[in-house]
């Protein structure tokens, strides 16, 4: 007989999380606001693709950005430039956001008039993949440089979201190891029914095809 008692903690976690992501995804649909969990690792180029993505539809969308971060609001100050409404939520040293941290940042950031949010969440390909933020729908990015193996090492990640941009996409004759037709019959492999999408925010390549996604999610969401 066993002197200890083996307490589930983590499962009781992620179940009080998905039941509280379940209940925040039916508020943000009453009242018609789409939400997006955009992840990465650092410097795949998160920020750089909103102010891209931003530049390109904030005419015809009311837009706002969720930036999470640890301790720090370099990439609120960033978005803030582009004059759509930016929030900074730290963590205080997690490294994701939850359900409930979400909700706060909903509540202090005021969604009720936005159609489309986009939550910036922290650089981080494990933590983030595990806990559900009540979001509609979750994205990544996965720049060239970082390799075509990731959704090998990361397959929860690539397993969570419905769409992966592969940003960098202008580096690919410096990075000629990177086999665009590898990635993503790895991707399909672990997700058959993710988008995957080829980028460069830095050029503006693929973006047809991103803000296009986009734009079909939004009028499917409101149908």
């Amino acid at each position: 007989m066993k002197d200890y008692k083996i307490i589930e903690v983590k499962r009781s976690i992620f179940e009080d999380n998905d039941a509280d992501a379940e209940k925040l995804r039916k508020e943000l649909a009453a009242q018609g606001t789409y939400l997006l969990n955009l992840m990465s690792s650092p410097g795949a180029g998160k920020t750089t693709t909103l102010k891209r993505t931003i530049a390109i539809l904030k005419d015809e969308l009311k837009i706002g950005i969720m930036e999470a971060d640890i301790d720090s609001d370099v990439d609120a100050k960033v978005i803030s430039e582009t004059g759509v409404r930016v929030i900074q939520i730290h963590t205080g040293g997690m490294c994701h956001l939850d359900a409930d941290m979400t909700r706060q940042g909903i509540r202090e950031f005021g969604t009720e008039d936005l159609d489309f949010v986009i939550l910036e969440n922290v650089g981080n390909l494990v933590c983030p993949a595990e806990f559900d933020t009540g979001s509609t729908k979750n994205a990544m990015i996965l720049s060239v440089p970082e390799g075509d193996d990731k959704p090998l090492k990361y397959p929860l990640m690539f397993s969570v979201c419905d769409v992966v941009l592969i940003n960098k996409c202008d580096t690919l004759s410096v990075f000629d190891d990177f086999s665009k037709e590898a990635v993503e019959e790895r991707i399909h492999r672990l997700n058959p029914n993710a988008g995957v999408i080829f980028i460069s925010a830095k050029t503006g390549e693929g973006f047809e095809e991103w803000i296009g996604w986009i734009r079909k999610e939004l009028k499917e969401y409101k149908s």
